[in-house]
């Protein structure tokens, strides 16, 4: 099994699944391990979905992907003779960031399900048992390789294979830490915040106003605002704040909530549609306005804290732990992440503000508390840290050794698994249709799993 589809088995999605639930005219079984079947519409639509992502696709596409089906079948197999705990939760949790997914990808709910031909309910528990062979497959190669370790030496001689024109080439990263404080607004702007959302339920329960029109006027939900305030939410996603979750599952269809606070601010909901778990919802978010005097006053609480930096009396992580508000970067030590989780940033991953401070600071360096404005919109003071930074350059052992060391420490996973499955082929019994018998990547499938037959 090549590499790099052994890798493939748990970085891509191997069966396209919104295009599973479309109508299949014409099926068939192409390949068996054990118990486990893989059809061809699964290999036909993983290819439509490498399309849709404009994928390259090699000649041998087909083969490829069977490999790839096979190799997850046995590891499903494997984990469930070892009795792999998978929980209910977790597969939950993969199909609701799925189903998100889906509907970012085609702009609403309801046009996820005019296209499925199903509910979203109904994508989800079609969606179960393909997650659950996912996360089975990912648990028992984890088992596989988990003992896995690297020695620099290794890493060493790893780099040296690699062609010197075929290293990657690295424009400028930057790790950076920061503490944030959000300044607490006075009562009498938290009570104005509070009065214009009881207005604007009356407003709505008068029927004077549409809540859509007076969400895209007035909430200070930038997520939202152009779309009047609306949200497909399911109750089972940890991704909203619980007491929100809570408000609008409340709701009956049509009614508006009361006021209530979030971390976010303060909100008023109202439940357009609910099927089960999920629902569609409309909100609007007022975050009460700080003042110039509580803004002062959190610069000064991180003026003091800046101080005690650089005297040493405390470490960057105590003092995120203890003072920042901002719960991400509570678990980095403060560092802020991409989205791939990676805390090497590129410039252009950097909110402007930060890269205009990050300008005068030298590696180790903070700087002064400075007001600036979050990605949901509310008004928070910080102070960072330039932690590291790398200039323009092609790859090299003495910069790049943490990424060199990754991608060697994969690579030998790789073998590893590759080596478990030579051994393990034998001990399944495994049929693949005479279509597929002729790929080159079915012989050792086909010539070593004769044990069982």
């Amino acid at each position: 099994m090549k590499k790099f589809y052994l890798t493939a088995v748990f970085s891509l999605v191997f069966i396209s699944l919104f295009a599973q639930t479309k109508k299949v005219l014409a099926d068939k079984i192409v390949a068996t391990v054990g118990d486990k079947v893989v059809l061809k519409s699964e290999i036909e639509n993983s290819i439509s979905d490498m399309q849709r992502q404009n994928i390259d696709i090699p000649e041998n596409a087909k083969c490829l992907l069977l490999e790839q089906a096979l190799g997850m079948k046995a590891l499903v197999l494997q984990a469930e003779k070892d009795s792999l705990p998978v929980s209910d939760e977790d597969i939950d949790a993969e199909i609701d960031n799925k189903v998100r997914y889906f509907i970012s990808e085609y702009g609403s709910k309801d046009i996820v399900e005019q296209i499925a031909g199903k509910t979203i309910y109904q994508l989800k528990e079609d969606f179960k048992q393909t997650f659950r062979e996912q996360k089975l497959a990912q648990g028992m190669r984890n088992k596989i390789v988990d003992d896995v370790k690297i020695t620099p030496a290794e890493v060493k001689a790893y780099f040296e294979t690699i062609p010197k024109d075929s290293l990657p080439y690295y424009e400028s990263e930057v790790e950076v830490g920061q503490i944030i404080v959000y300044p607490k607004a006075s009562r009498e702007l938290e009570t104005y915040a509070i009065d214009q959302l009881k207005e604007y339920k009356q407003q709505v329960e008068s029927g004077a106003k549409k809540f859509e029109t007076l969400a895209s006027l007035y909430t200070d939900d930038p997520g939202s605002k152009a779309t009047g305030g609306k949200y497909d939410i399911n109750k089972n996603e940890k991704q909203w704040d619980p007491i929100f979750l809570s408000k609008a599952f409340s709701l009956k269809e049509g009614q508006v909530s009361s006021v209530f606070k979030t971390k976010f601010g303060y909100h008023i909901i109202q439940m357009i549609s609910r099927a089960g778990d999920d629902a569609s919802i409309r909100h609007i978010l007022k975050i009460p306005q700080v003042s110039s005097i509580e803004v002062n006053e959190a610069k000064r609480k991180l003026d003091s804290v800046r101080s005690n930096l650089i005297a040493g009396t405390m470490k960057f992580g105590e003092a995120v732990s203890r003072y920042s508000d901002d719960d991400a970067s509570k678990f980095t030590g403060g560092r802020i992440q991409a989205k791939d989780g990676s805390t090497y940033l590129t410039i252009d991953q950097l909110d402007k503000d930060l890269v205009v401070k990050l300008k005068d600071l030298t590696i180790g360096e903070y700087s002064q508390p400075f007001e600036y404005t979050d990605e949901r919109g509310k008004k928070g003071v910080r102070i960072v840290q330039l932690i590291t930074r790398s200039e323009p350059h092609r790859e090299n052992i003495k910069d790049d050794y943490n990424k060199i060391a990754q991608r060697a420490l994969e690579d030998k996973k790789n073998d590893t698994l590759e080596k478990w499955f030579y051994k393990n082929i034998p001990t399944f019994y495994i049929n693949v249709d005479n279509e597929y018998k002729g790929c080159a990547e079915m012989k050792k499938w086909t010539t070593t799993a004769t044990a069982t037959k």
